[in-house]
């Protein structure tokens, strides 16, 4: 299973950099925004606390936004808490459904 998200946590960062050699000359705030969704991801995967696979990261701006479910009002609470330290992470908009 831990091998299983860490090959998923691998194909999203290899698209997300894919995706960020696509975006317009205009600046750099597609890719910023791509890093910070993937330092985001990063941190609630490595996480022990956070046994939650169902979490979706965007960032927009420099403001992540989480949706998705978890098991807990703690997970949820954590999973803001892990995402606001994370670099380049302006605000922390938590959409995250308890099961």
């Amino acid at each position: 299973m831990n091998q299983l998200k860490h090959r998923f946590a691998l194909a999203i960062a290899a698209a997300l950099l894919g995706l960020a050699g696509c975006a317009s000359t205009g600046g750099n705030a597609f890719f910023d925004d791509a890093a910070t969704t993937m330092r985001v991801k990063k941190a609630i995967y490595n996480d022990p606390s956070l046994k939650v696979m169902d979490v979706s990261v965007t960032t927009e701006a420099g403001v992540v936004s989480l949706s998705g479910t978890v098991k807990s009002k703690a997970e949820r609470s954590r999973a803001t808490a892990v995402a606001t330290k994370v670099e380049g992470v302006k605000k922390v908009k938590n959409d995250l459904k308890v099961e």
